[in-house]
């Protein structure tokens, strides 16, 4: 039941993808209401996906990359549909929708069942849960960023077209993009505390410092760097848009990383 719901839930998330896109480029009004309707189905369904697959577990099992992938898009969707309904943005559901949706689409390519996350990495549900929030936080932040900068370049260059009416302004997406980053920092700092925690009951050791931990490490002192540069020196606007980016290129890249090598041919 679990791997129907989640065919199906994919497939609910393609298709909001495509109209979302479309919504970018067209003033019809109607296609933001379409693609909320179908992406709000596709969250009931992987809702019911998740709570299957959890039902279907017998004892208490370690997570797979499969099913923190699948969570880590269905917390997108989440974080869309609170940000929607309490703003009325349809345009934001055409950055963060694909972005589930991808997520969603590399959850599928891999084994469901084994190898399950590293014992440093994810022996623990609240580990796994705590990082992949963090990792949420960064991923709006990301949006936000993104946005923020055609936002920019469209005043910039006077280009005042269908997709400039439909962004937010410039004050809300800095806004959205340091509130992500003070949300989703402190949640995956927790994240790898009970990460080092665990490693230290499964092997002996808090740290072992191999290139798995040490680009997680890389990754938080950026956001740290971020978030104090954000809150105290006054980093904003651009500067910021452009740091986020570039953070959230180096939590999808930990993340391939860790996949590659755990999939990979073992030495």
């Amino acid at each position: 039941m679990a791997t129907g719901f989640f065919m199906v839930t994919m497939a609910l998330y393609f298709g909001a993808t495509i109209l979302f896109l479309a919504y970018l480029l067209r003033r019809a009004e109607a296609l933001s209401t379409v693609s909320l309707g179908i992406t709000a189905a596709g969250f009931c369904t992987h809702t019911v996906a998740i709570v299957a697959r959890m039902m279907g577990t017998t004892g208490v099992s370690t997570p797979t990359f499969h099913e923190a992938l699948s969570f880590f898009s269905w917390m997108l969707i989440l974080v869309f549909l609170a940000v929607e309904f309490r703003h009325r943005l349809h345009v934001i559901g055409s950055f963060i929708v694909p972005l589930a949706l991808v997520s969603l689409v590399s959850a599928a390519a891999l084994p469901d069942t084994v190898p399950t996350l590293r014992p440093m990495f994810g022996t623990l549900w609240v580990h796994v849960t705590l990082s992949m929030l963090g990792t949420v936080g960064f991923a709006v932040a990301f949006v936000a960023g993104v946005m923020y900068l055609i936002q920019d370049g469209l005043l910039k260059s006077k280009r005042f077209n269908v997709l400039y009416s439909k962004l937010p302004a410039l004050d809300f997406l800095d806004h959205l993009n340091q509130q992500s980053i003070v949300l989703g920092f402190p949640l995956l700092t927790l994240g790898i505390i009970t990460g080092a925690i665990s490693a230290e009951f499964v092997r002996g050791t808090y740290v072992s410092w191999n290139p798995e931990q040490t680009w997680a490490l890389v990754t938080w002192l950026f956001y740290f760097a971020v978030l104090v540069g954000r809150l105290t020196v006054g980093w904003r606007a651009k500067r910021a848009a452009y740091l986020t980016i570039i953070g959230f290129a180096g939590v999808i890249l930990t993340l391939v990383g860790v996949v590659l090598k755990s999939y990979g041919p073992v030495s």
